[in-house]
Parts: C-alpha cells; sequence; structure tokens
C-alpha cells in the first residue's frame, strides 16, 4: 500500500503545470535543426542511420532507483542523445519537460503524461513521422507496480527518405521475476506479435525498448519473439555472432561500471527488413561511459544501448 499511495502522491506532482518547473513544455514536433551527419543518403536508393533506446528511470524522484538527481539527470540525457537518428525513451514520466528541453531533434512524440497517467514512453528523431499509436498491455502483474501505469507499446512510421518508411516500435514490457511476471511478459510479446501482424506485414521493422526479458530466463520468450516475426536482436548478431544464449543458462549479468556487450541487458533492439527496404545492424554499443553524471554515477538505472543500421531500397 505504501507504494501505491506514492503513485498516487505522484500523479499531483505530474498534474502540476510544467511551467511550475521553469521549463516551458516542448511540443510534439517542434522544429530544430538535425546534425548534417546524422543520415547519409545516396541517391535516396541508400543510407544509414544510429539507433539509441535508453530507459531514462523518470518515476518521481522519491520512486525512483536511479543514483542520480532526476531532473539534473535528464537535462543531461537530452544533452547526450542529440546525435541519433531515431531514439526510443522509456519511463519518461515526471521530468519529460527536462529531456526536451535539452533535446534538439526536430520531430518528436508529445507526452502522454507523468505517473499514473502516461505509459512513459516517447520518442525523438531527426526525421519526419507518421500514424503514432499508442497501445496498452492487456495483461499487467502487480508484483512490480505493472499495473498503476498504462505500460504497453508505441507504433509510428519513421521516414528514412522520399518513399522510405520504416515501421518503428517502442516498448516496456511487464517487469519481475515471479511466475505471474513471466506470465504477463508472454502475454505482452504475443500482443505486439498480433499488432506486427496486422500493422506491418510485410514491413521493415524496428522494435526497441526495455523487454524485461532475457535469453536465459526460462520464463521469457524473446527468442520465440524473435522467430515469430522474423527479426534479428542486434546484440546476438553482433557481439554474440548470432549464437543466442540458451534457456536455463547462467544469466550474463552486466557489471555496473564498463559493462562492455559481453553481458546481456532487458534493452534490446531487434529489426527486420521488408517491402523492399533492406535493413543490416552495423554496429553494437553499450555506452554507459557517455551517459555518467558530473560524479560519474549513472544517468539512469538502466545502460543507453545504441544500434548502427545501414538500408537500401529497391
Amino acid at each position: 500500500m505504501r507504494l501505491i499511495t506514492r503513485i498516487l502522491a505522484a500523479a499531483a506532482v505530474a498534474a502540476l503545470p510544467l511551467t511550475a518547473t521553469g521549463l516551458s513544455p516542448a511540443a510534439a514536433g517542434t522544429t530544430a535543426d538535425a546534425a548534417a551527419d546524422t543520415v547519409t543518403i545516396d541517391g535516396a536508393a541508400a543510407g544509414t542511420f544510429r539507433a539509441l533506446t535508453y530507459n531514462i528511470a523518470g518515476l518521481p524522484e522519491f520512486l525512483s532507483s536511479a543514483p542520480t538527481p532526476r531532473e539534473e539527470a535528464t537535462l543531461a540525457i537530452g544533452e547526450r542523445i542529440g546525435d541519433f537518428d531515431i531514439v526510443n525513451a522509456q519511463e519518461d514520466f515526471n521530468y519529460h519537460a527536462y529531456l526536451y528541453r535539452t533535446d534538439t531533434h526536430a520531430h518528436r512524440t508529445p507526452t502522454s503524461g507523468g505517473v499514473p497517467f502516461g505509459s512513459g514512453l516517447n520518442s525523438v528523431q531527426h526525421q519526419p513521422y507518421e500514424a503514432l499509436d499508442r497501445v496498452t498491455w492487456d495483461d499487467c502483474y502487480l508484483n512490480q507496480a505493472d499495473c498503476l501505469t498504462p505500460k504497453g507499446f508505441t507504433f509510428r512510421r519513421v521516414q528514412l527518405a522520399d518513399g522510405v518508411w520504416l515501421d518503428v516500435y517502442n516498448l516496456h514490457a511487464d517487469a519481475g521475476d515471479a511466475a505471474g511476471d513471466e506470465e504477463a511478459r508472454r502475454s505482452n510479446l504475443a500482443q505486439v506479435t498480433a499488432y506486427l501482424q496486422e500493422h506491418s506485414a510485410g514491413r521493415p521493422v524496428l522494435i526497441m525498448g526495455d523487454t524485461n526479458t532475457r535469453y536465459t530466463t526460462p520464463g521469457d520468450r524473446i527468442a520465440q519473439f524473435a522467430a515469430d516475426n522474423g527479426l534479428t536482436d542486434a546484440w546476438v548478431q553482433i557481439p554474440r555472432g548470432g549464437d543466442a544464449p540458451e534457456q536455463g543458462e547462467p544469466p550474463l549479468g552486466c557489471p555496473s561500471d564498463n559493462p562492455g556487450t559481453d553481458c546481456e541487458v532487458v534493452d534490446k533492439v531487434l529489426y527486420r527488413s521488408g517491402g523492399g527496404v533492406s535493413l543490416e545492424a552495423t554496429s553494437y554499443e553499450n555506452l554507459d561511459a557517455d551517459f555518467r553524471y558530473t560524479d560519474g554515477q549513472m544517468l539512469s538505472d538502466h545502460f543507453p544501448i545504441a544500434v548502427g543500421f545501414s538500408w537500401s531500397a529497391e
């Protein structure tokens, strides 16, 4: 009950006008100059882009497990994401205005609100997007307070070039290690699969977010999710050389400092080609060292995961 009380108290904070923080809220689609070297296009037939997924720990500070002050940390995160062409953020709740204050992307999704009203899912990109859809999970398990915010996934189409569009999904699955959590996560991934089949059949797809899954966890189905949808996991492809860990193997946990890319994180990047667009991951990085506070502590309680892509269109 204490956690529920804290969530309800956070609602009052979320309901305050953003101008009370001294920041002017950034509207969706705010125009900013994109970096000239972020996208390379050869005759609108081929190009590259850099993508980032990051759970930014935007719960109210008294609920957050991040080690750094949330206002200052979120401002710092906004300053650091500008070099990435497509960014998916999770837990972008009560400090959303701080993120958009220092972010420079031209195209940004509007917030759905703070705790407990919003999903915490937002995205920014240098390229135009259309058809934003927010979907709440059908199933959740209260063990980790997952049911106290409308967690789920978002869908949008991002323009890579004239006539070339990429279906981009941002998600935050149910957390926790209890049997009910694992059952809810399996339901979450099945719900994304059903949506993909209806809205992205035969199309190029990029899925980035906090899956709260690991290949080694017996109750998780991330490998099946990838196989069912023809998706490639960039971590499995590049650092692992195509060899996914087996269910039941010891977890590949990450150290808090210098984690590298051998360990498995729940923040995943999956993709596929389709619709005459060939998509290929060319690099995979855990950018922990680049997203640290002035005192050396992490800006969030998750790692920022970056993947470079090349694409070509027929």
